[in-house]
């Protein structure tokens, strides 16, 4: 059975960092596509970093020179660096892997606010 579980996650205020966390169990991340999502109220989830099987990253705008996504294979975990951050930040962060099918974490909450 498949388990990614995010953490790190928690109030900021405007301009601070955090890092988030997300470790996996029944699957390996060195050789899925991985990636991390983010849903703000009353609006659609969106992908906000991605690092595929052989290290590539892409990011959405918005992102773009404030976080990084990041993998270490030996402790089958991804993170996301994420500095600067502002309100619009504000968000349910999911991990997400696709290796045949979609898995997704169950989300970690993430508040700018001053």
């Amino acid at each position: 059975q498949v388990q990614l579980v995010e953490s790190g996650g928690g109030l900021v205020q405007p301009g601070g960092s955090l890092r988030l966390s997300c470790e996996g169990s029944g699957i390996i991340f060195k050789i899925a596509n991985m990636a991390w999502f983010r849903q703000a109220p009353g609006r659609e989830r969106e992908l906000v970093a991605g690092i595929v099987n052989h290290g590539t990253t892409n990011y959405v705008d918005s992102v773009k020179g404030r976080f990084t996504i990041s993998r270490d294979d030996a402790k089958n975990a991804i993170y996301l660096e994420m500095n600067n951050l502002q309100p619009e930040d504000t968000a349910v962060y999911y991990c997400h892997a696709v290796l045949a099918r979609a898995y997704w974490g169950q989300g970690t909450q993430v508040t700018v606010s001053s």
